[in-house]
């Protein structure tokens, strides 16, 4: 193993059941003063210079082999500030608290803003090419491959600025947003929630304090929603100030590009059109009675009227103890190998080579997520190992970006990454796959009941949370477009406003849930990223539907499309397995399976004998 870091480099040890896995960056950089990623970010703006000295002025003029060839070198100068960028970026994330590690990555930041503001002309010079010669040359043989990327970029003609303009956006994202969600990371990063109850009082991160939700004892429960809560209301002024300051500068930046509405530049990103994600929403807010039928269940099932927020993972069966990393992995790794040998020969070398980051470590940033990198190495993932079911699911759900990344890495730097609409494909079907695994291994009803219940959670707050959650959005960049800097009793007043119309009368939120939208990282990294999970959960019970129909013959064309990464767009895509995601009727689909799923888990409840018969 090649160490990434020197030892004065390395994070803090680490503890948890997956104590001691961590990742190697080695085969991106030896470590932060690696000479050669100087180097990287040195040639990269050496390079992006030559090219637009070779390219200024000419792009309009250019014919179909000659443009093929300029993004050909234009992807393949891209690649070292992009390995550069992954590099900072991973190394954040796993030690938000080394000051080393965030001036690296503000210094590649910074080089990458250098980059982009010497080829910006290239990209504006394409989009000024009139439609009818456009068209034209996409239709050219020489141009088959980029026709899809080259295409996508038209989408943007509207919105973009002169190249002065343009640069100093960029420039000035380094000092407004970026360093915002940086602020945001460190401050969740470095917080302790005060677990306070029976005579103890535990210092718990994030992480650690969330995963408390799930447990079964209920007062443990409570006592965890209220350091969570006490945690974010001592960071609240600072949290708010980030908020609002993202959502101004988001309001200022569409202000310029002339975006209609908020969500206008993520549906133009996601390849997707307003109508479709209007549609998606619509569908699934049709059936939040679902949620409060299911959480009435539930309620009966733990005994509990009325059932408040800090029970809503609450496990309605006794569950078994903390599954270590290793059981995570072997279970991961069979249910990928039942459904495909090839997906599960890639998933088992994150494991082998030391591409997972799962332990629990001070100063590591929250959550999870896989980094593509760049093509000529592969993608890393990191989780915040914990050990509870939810976690092995979480750790088959970032293995499936994992895949998915590594499959397409052979279409380059500019398309091995899909759009966010498809992008949850690959990790929400591993979740399908570990969860039927487990089932299937099962008999007992009351066991069966607490996985499906346990899976009806996981798919609720998939889609309808994540509904609710980008309705949230819309209402808070609303509010703040129309009211000024918003006080957070206005922010709390219209998360709980979303929430409550999703659990209806059968979970009580207290008023101190109305602070949870605080930790939440996709509304300050990636506005309106929510609803693509929702996209992503009812296109995979689709895509399962299809497999349970098509048996063997499935699995190929499914690693065909992760393979096609992002090129092409959503809808074409999975037209190819014949999914219509234009259909308005598409979504009812997958939303009928949830439905079947709660009948099931009320027929177990009936029949164990656990509630009366409904």
């Amino acid at each position: 193993m090649t160490a990434a870091t020197s030892a004065a480099d390395r994070p803090a040890e680490g503890h948890g059941p997956a104590a001691g896995v961590r990742w190697d960056l080695g085969d991106l950089y030896a470590g932060p003063d690696d000479p050669e990623l100087e180097a990287d970010l040195e040639r990269s703006l050496a390079l992006a210079r030559e090219f637009a000295a070779r390219y200024r002025g000419r792009v309009a003029g250019l014919g179909a082999p000659e443009l093929a060839r300029a993004v050909d070198e234009l992807e393949a100068l891209s690649e070292p500030l992009a390995r550069a960028q992954s590099f900072a970026g991973l190394l954040f994330a796993a030690d938000t608290s080394d000051p080393r590690h965030g001036a690296l990555l503000q210094r590649v930041q910074e080089r990458g803003s250098e980059v982009r503001g010497e080829l910006v002309f290239f990209e504006l010079e394409w989009l000024a090419v009139p439609e009818e010669r456009a068209a034209a040359l996409l239709a050219e043989p020489a141009l088959a491959r980029r026709r899809h990327l080259l295409s996508a970029w038209r989408r943007y003609r509207d919105h973009v600025l002169g190249e002065g303009e343009e640069r100093i956006l960029e420039e000035t994202a380094n000092t407004g947003a970026r360093a915002f969600s940086r602020l945001f990371d460190e401050t969740l990063a470095a917080m302790r929630f005060s677990l306070e109850g029976e005579g103890r009082r535990e210092e718990l991160s994030e992480e650690e304090v969330l995963a408390l939700l799930y447990e079964p004892d209920r007062e443990l429960r409570r006592a965890a929603a209220d350091a969570l809560t006490r945690g974010l209301e001592g960071e609240s002024r600072l949290l708010g100030f980030v908020f609002n300051t993202l959502v101004l500068d988001k309001a200022i930046r569409d202000r310029f590009r002339r975006y209609p509405h908020p969500m206008r530049e993520r549906n133009l990103a996601n390849e997707i059109s307003d109508a479709t994600v209007e549609t998606l929403l619509a569908a699934c807010e049709s059936r939040f009675p679902l949620v409060a039928r299911y959480y009435r269940l539930k309620g009966r099932l733990l005994g509990v009227e009325p059932l408040f927020d800090y029970d809503r993972y609450a496990p309605v069966v006794p569950v078994s103890a903390t599954r270590s990393f290793e059981e995570a992995r072997r279970i991961v790794l069979e249910a990928y190998r039942d459904f495909s040998p090839r997906l599960a020969e890639i998933a088992e070398r994150f494991f082998d080579r030391n591409w997972i980051d799962a332990e629990l470590r001070p100063g590591k940033r929250g959550g999870a997520f896989s980094a593509s990198t760049v093509p000529s190495a592969h993608p890393y993932v990191l989780l915040n190992y914990t050990g509870n079911l939810r976690d092995v699911m979480t750790l088959a759900h970032e293995l499936g970006h994992g895949v998915h990344q590594y499959l397409a890495r052979d279409r380059g730097l500019f398309e091995q990454d899909t759009p966010l609409t498809t992008a949850e494909t690959a990790s929400v079907f591993g979740e399908m796959l570990v969860f039927r695994k487990l089932l299937r291994e099962v008999e007992d009803p009351a066991t069966r009941l607490g996985l499906v219940c346990g899976k009806i959670e996981d798919a609720f707050a998939t889609v309808f949370r994540q509904v609710a959650m980008t309705r949230f959005e819309q209402a808070l960049h609303r509010a703040r477009r129309e009211e000024g800097e918003l006080p957070l009793g206005r922010i709390h007043g219209l998360w709980m406003e979303a929430n409550r119309a999703m659990f209806g009368d059968a979970v009580q939120l207290r008023d101190t849930y109305g602070l949870w939208w605080m930790y939440i990282p996709h509304f300050v990294h990636s506005p309106f990223y929510c609803y693509a999970y929702a996209f992503g959960e009812l296109l995979v019970l689709a895509l399962l539907r299809r497999y349970d129909e098509e048996g063997e013959a499935f699995v190929p064309r499914y690693l065909e499309l992760l393979a096609a990464g992002g090129s092409d767009s959503p809808p074409s895509l999975v037209a190819k397995l014949g999914l219509d995601l234009e259909d308005p009727g598409f979504w009812q689909g997958g939303l009928g399976i949830l439905a079947g799923m709660v009948d099931e888990a009320e027929a177990l409840a009936a029949e164990g004998g656990l509630v009366p018969a409904v």
